[in-house]
């Protein structure tokens, strides 16, 4: 054994998990050669072998160096450097298949050595198993794939973690384009919650996009949210606003009301009369209510007394017709006779309602009447009539999100107002997570055909503390989804301003890279694995390479990602403040060392009214132009 090229030292110290090991004398720093093949000696991260018998332990390189000397020799020894730390990790038959945990640890004496790319293809080669998927492959070792298991990546939640300009979003779509290969997953569903329009590009050949605007030339759909489909506090939250408890419950029973004659103009599969609830998805017009709302407030009456005995008094032209009936669907109210109470004339009385409510109905109605709602209060085909009767039911919008002939469902939620974005957020992932969990024994349910939502820019809104509709949502699934088969990405470049609790149900993690010293604390607090010395290196990875670490890897493996071609790559590249240049000057568009241009800012003021960033100006190519060029 003392001829073993691979030897690298013999243990001498056991604590828990952490071993310290003295390099053999003969043992060269630097880079050795083993049956052809390069090995850096001593770098952090990298991995080692204990033998025990039929077994051998498995375990990452932490320290290296006069740091690494256990503290009970670093008084006789102030200038020794030949150790190392490692945390071990795992264990494995000997040609056998690798398993984390560890049955036994290793004692005084025991050797230590390299893992070669023999070793690494036991840990990690197995990509002839269907159910892992290869993302990239090991920064240490080009020819060696790294694989993810599926089951665990997407049950056990996951995050996606760096700061700015480190590949995270190419990352995330190198991860949806592995995870929605339509040879090996053909079933596969996912949802992408896109805050700023950055994926349609990068997966078009496999998403279907829905968005407030969309480009039908690009065949996209209209994003709609239908109102009725939220609940009772959902509905108040993002219509009403803050109400006492003596409005909310007349709203409430208001709302009851509408549906139970809904309900009775149409069956509904599922519900009736005994079982119905304020927050049972049944359709109902808010048109409706807030007509009736509006009159119950504002009208006028020619008769005093209790609200049966009280008729409206509505204003009359030279004809002796009303002015104004008003319209519920256009939001048009009626006009009602001013109140008068002179001797001679005809007494106009005020409404005798209770109700304070003035300022909510009128904030509602300002909603309605703003087309930037429309996709809320105008929601196509689930648009409910002043009876409550739609076109379609949410069976059909399901459909759509969920079981379309796409892997991809991509919800682009660029259009949606700021003042609502995070409680949407929320509802949409509660109606999604309602559908699967009451569905979970069903063929379309989760437990047959799990589902795996990515929620990009997710710090700003799940963050600590935070009480909103959406971090409600996502603590719900991460705790409770991996039974019924929903899964969670978390995407973010600052998870220290995500909650704890949160992160910490996260089974896996693509730490890349972090500068923030608080981020890095976060992320290796939420690790499941006692890995310091390896996720300090965080701030030192390159661009698109990520530590893996959890339950979807084997072992934690630092990987260069697979990034999808540049054309199919997310809209979020830095944009070029100079632009290469060839023989012509620059090859790019755009740039500052371009000569400068007159510019056409009526464009831009036109784009910026219409919020739709693509002007019908720019001609954009397809893929048949580009290729017969």
């Amino acid at each position: 054994m003392a001829n073993d090229p691979t030897l690298l030292g013999t243990v001498q110290d056991v604590k828990g998990f952490t071993v310290s090991v003295a390099l053999e004398y003969d043992t060269s720093i630097g880079l050795a050669f083993i049956k052809g093949h390069g090995y850096r000696i001593g770098q952090l991260g990298s991995f080692v072998r204990i033998p025990m018998g039929y077994v051998d332990l498995f375990g990452i390189v932490s320290q290296v160096g006069a740091s690494a000397v256990p503290e009970r020799l670093a008084e006789i020894m102030p200038q020794g450097n030949r150790w190392m730390t490692i945390q071990l990790i795992g264990e494995g038959q000997r040609r056998g298949n690798f398993n984390r945990g560890v049955s036994q640890y290793p004692t005084i004496g025991d050797q230590v050595h390299l893992v070669t790319e023999q070793d690494l293809v036991r840990i990690y080669g197995r990509p002839e198993e269907p159910n892992f998927v290869k993302v990239g492959h090991l920064a240490s070792a080009e020819s060696i794939a790294a694989l993810i298991d599926i089951d665990k990546l997407i049950t056990r939640h996951s995050a996606v973690v760096g700061t700015t300009g480190a590949g995270k979003s190419t990352t995330v779509a190198g991860l949806l384009v592995s995870l929605s290969d339509k040879y090996l997953y053909p079933s596969a569903r996912i949802i992408v919650l896109d805050i700023h329009g950055e994926y349609s590009a990068a997966l078009k050949d496999r998403a279907t996009v829905f968005r407030i605007n969309p480009n039908k030339k690009n065949n996209e759909r209209p994003l709609y949210i239908p109102y009725w489909a939220m609940t009772f506090d959902e509905l108040v939250s993002v219509t009403f606003g803050t109400l006492d408890d003596a409005n909310r419950g007349a709203i409430l029973e208001k709302i009851t009301e509408l549906k139970l004659s809904a309900l009775a103009e149409t069956n509904r599969a599922g519900v009736t009369e005994s079982n119905l609830t304020v927050d049972t998805p049944v359709p109902f017009s808010i048109h409706k209510l807030w007509f009736d709302l509006h009159c119950l407030v504002n009208a006028t009456h020619t008769v005093s007394g209790g609200q049966s005995e009280q008729t409206a008094a509505l204003l009359l032209d030279e004809k002796n017709k009303p002015v104004q009936l008003g319209d519920p669907l256009k939001v048009i109210p009626p006009k009602f006779r001013p109140q008068t109470q002179a001797s001679g004339a005809e007494k106009i009385y005020l409404s005798k309602n209770t109700l304070n409510i003035r300022r909510s109905f009128e904030s509602l109605a300002s909603k309605m009447r703003d087309p930037r709602f429309d996709f809320l209060f105008r929601p196509g085909v689930w648009l409910p009539e002043v009876n409550g009767q739609t076109d379609e039911d949410l069976d059909s919008l399901l459909e759509q999100w969920v079981g379309g002939p796409e892997p991809i469902a991509i919800l682009d939620l660029s259009g949606i107002p700021p003042s609502v974005l995070t409680d949407l957020i929320g509802i949409l992932l509660r109606i999604i997570y309602d559908s699967l969990f009451w569905s979970r024994n069903l063929s379309e349910g989760g437990r047959e055909r799990p589902l795996l939502l990515v929620l990009e820019e997710a710090h700003a809104y799940l963050g600590k503390g935070d009480t909103g509709q959406a971090a409600l949502a996502v603590r719900r699934i991460v705790k409770e989804g991996r039974k019924y088969g929903i899964g969670a990405m978390i995407v973010s470049q600052r998870p220290a301003e995500i909650d704890t609790t949160i992160l910490s149900q996260c089974g896996t993690i693509f730490a890349m890279r972090l500068s923030n010293t608080i981020d890095r604390a976060h992320v290796t607090g939420a690790a499941t694995d006692n890995l310091e010395g390896l996720l300090s290196m965080l701030p030192v990875l390159k661009t698109g390479e990520a530590i893996i670490i959890g339950e979807a890897v084997n072992l934690p493996v630092r990987t260069l990602i697979d990034p999808p071609p540049k054309e199919r790559r997310p809209d979020s590249s830095d944009p070029l403040v100079y632009t290469p240049t060839g023989l012509d000057g620059p090859t790019g568009p755009g740039g500052w060392n371009r000569n400068r241009e007159k510019g056409d800012y009526a464009e831009v003021v036109a784009v910026w009214r219409k919020q739709e960033p693509r002007s019908p100006r720019i001609i954009i190519e397809t893929e048949e132009e580009v290729i017969n060029k």
